[in-house]
């Protein structure tokens, strides 16, 4: 069975043809490309890289939440940098580590062409029993 996650409350809705998240055989969330969209007023963030980080995760929380998962659930992440610096990696880094404790998900950093944004993060979850 696939459920569909469009929206949660206080977050992120899907803004295109996609869903936020989809919960496969009740077992994995796979978590769409969470962006530094401002829930409260639907408007991307273009502050630095870590106020963008953390929008983006906090976006990301609430969609893992509303499948009954924690952040500590998430088992791999995938995060796309529009400028793979040491400062901007660095910068991510810093809020990254408020989001996620030792042990941490499997990770993959890349540089991408992102549009009106610097940071954009995936996650797949295995959900509690």
């Amino acid at each position: 069975m696939i459920k569909r996650i469009t929206s949660v409350q206080d977050g992120p809705s899907a803004i295109g043809p996609y869903s936020l998240a989809v919960v496969a055989e009740g077992k994995f969330l796979f978590v769409s490309g969470m962006t530094p969209m401002d829930p409260a007023t639907g408007k991307m963030s273009d502050g630095p890289v870590a106020r963008q980080t953390q929008l983006v995760l906090d976006n990301m929380r609430k969609v893992v939440e509303s499948a009954g998962a924690t952040l500590a659930d998430v088992v791999s992440c995938r995060v796309f940098l529009a400028q793979l610096t040491e400062k901007n990696f660095a910068e991510m880094n810093g809020v990254y580590k408020e989001f996620f404790k030792d042990p941490y998900p499997a990770r993959t950093t890349v540089g991408a062409q992102l549009m009106n944004m610097a940071v954009e993060i995936e996650c797949v979850v295995r959900l509690p029993a």
